[in-house]
């Protein structure tokens, strides 16, 4: 599993986020992304594996999607409501 140093999204991620109430819930996630607990957001690669996408849990709801830059940012492109 990578390490993530850094992360980065989208423009459109942020308004998303704000619209749906979901921002604060998302910084919170991305801290204990940043600081290694990713069990904590279940962190894991999309399948089928070896796609070089990867997913963490924001709430019981939505998840956020990226992808690992040639730097090794962590670049969110998505954010998914998985339960649609």
């Amino acid at each position: 599993m990578p390490r993530v140093h850094c992360i980065f999204e989208r423009k459109e991620i942020l308004p998303y986020l704000m619209a749906r109430g979901l921002l604060n819930q998302y910084k919170k996630a991305k801290q204990f992304l940043l600081h290694g607990n990713y069990l904590q957001i279940k962190f894991k690669e999309r399948n089928p594996k070896g796609s070089g996408i990867w997913y963490f849990r924001i709430n019981k709801q939505f998840r956020a999607l990226g992808v690992f830059n040639e730097n090794g940012h962590l670049i969110i492109f998505k954010i998914d409501n998985h339960q649609n």
